[in-house]
């Protein structure tokens, strides 16, 4: 997703130092990020297969399959739980070993390369809405899951206090995490690099605390109301939900963590902004994705309690 953008640090006034006393200007992008002279071509060629994105789609489907199996053993014992959740650990770690290969070919490596690869930022970013687009059928089928919950019996006898200060003060940071990337990546179009940075970690802790929070939610539906993923339908649906959401959050955290890690070294610009404008595409869409779940599971079910 970041391959777009120069490799070497920029110096003062996005120029580059060569070793001496003189500044070498930074290598001005071309119109459009269409322009694929040089070795382009091939280094487009080889990002474009790269491997590691279809390394992570195996890990999540293992991963959803396991929760699935557990869900399924737990309710009809025909399968083992535990074979769900040996499943699930090893889905877990397939993912984390195609989104680290894929984060350092997509972020780190072009860092450490001397040549900049000119692929289209446009691609990447129509690629970014494709694979949100397909991101959306999985939180779908949870959805679904979950309106054929409310066809039956409703209230479940289950169902917790849901709505609380914890869920609006976690709804509330979400929503100014998404306000603080938008105004990072507008002071870095406008070549503000403290702002960029400062708002950037901002988000980046608004973000870490979110998940905090969503902890602390989970021990307490767990001590203190035994609200737990086996605790019926409806607690299949909630955390099922819930827990793919915060993987995501977790996703983007370390995406933003990543993006401040480059932006200290100020591998950054006006004209160097292919992975920001990609991972805060990703991380409005979760921001989206948590109101609706909010509105829909917290405050859906509390009302027709």
């Amino acid at each position: 997703m970041d391959a777009g953008e120069p490799g070497g640090p920029p110096g003062e006034n996005g120029s580059r130092t060569d070793g001496s006393s003189h500044r070498v200007p930074a290598r001005q992008a071309p119109e459009e990020y269409g322009d694929h002279r040089g070795g382009g071509d091939h280094d487009d060629h080889d990002h474009h297969r790269s491997r590691w994105p279809l390394i992570a789609a195996v890990g999540a489907a293992g991963l959803y399959a396991g929760f699935a199996i557990y869900i399924f053993g737990n309710e009809t014992a025909i399968v083992p739980p535990l074979t769900g959740v040996a499943l699930a650990v090893v889905g877990t770690i397939v993912l984390l070993a195609g989104i680290a290969g894929w984060v350092d070919q997509a972020f780190l490596a072009p860092t450490r390369s001397a040549h900049a690869d000119r692929n289209s930022r446009r691609s990447y970013v129509s690629t970014t809405i494709l694979f949100l687009a397909t991101d959306v059928s999985t939180f779908g089928a949870l959805f679904i899951y979950y309106f054929f919950v409310r066809i039956g019996t409703w209230p479940p006898e289950e169902l917790p206090p849901l709505l609380g200060s914890l869920v609006l003060i976690n709804t509330a940071l979400l929503l100014a995490s998404s306000v603080t990337f938008h105004y990072a990546h507008e002071a870095l179009e406008g070549d503000n690099g403290r702002r960029f940075l400062g708002l950037l970690g901002t988000t980046l802790a608004l973000g870490v605390v979110f998940l905090l929070g969503q902890a602390v939610e989970y021990y307490e539906f767990i001590t203190a109301e035994g609200f737990t993923l086996s605790s019926g339908v409806f607690g299949s649906a909630f955390f099922g939900l819930t827990g793919l959401h915060g993987l995501h959050v977790t996703l983007g955290v370390g995406g933003i963590a990543t993006l401040c890690w480059r932006a200290l070294r100020g591998h950054y610009g006006p004209d160097r902004d292919t992975s920001i404008a990609t991972v805060s595409l990703y991380w409005h869409f979760v921001d989206f994705v948590w109101l609706f779940l909010v509105v829909v599971l917290y405050v859906g079910a509390s009302v027709s309690a």
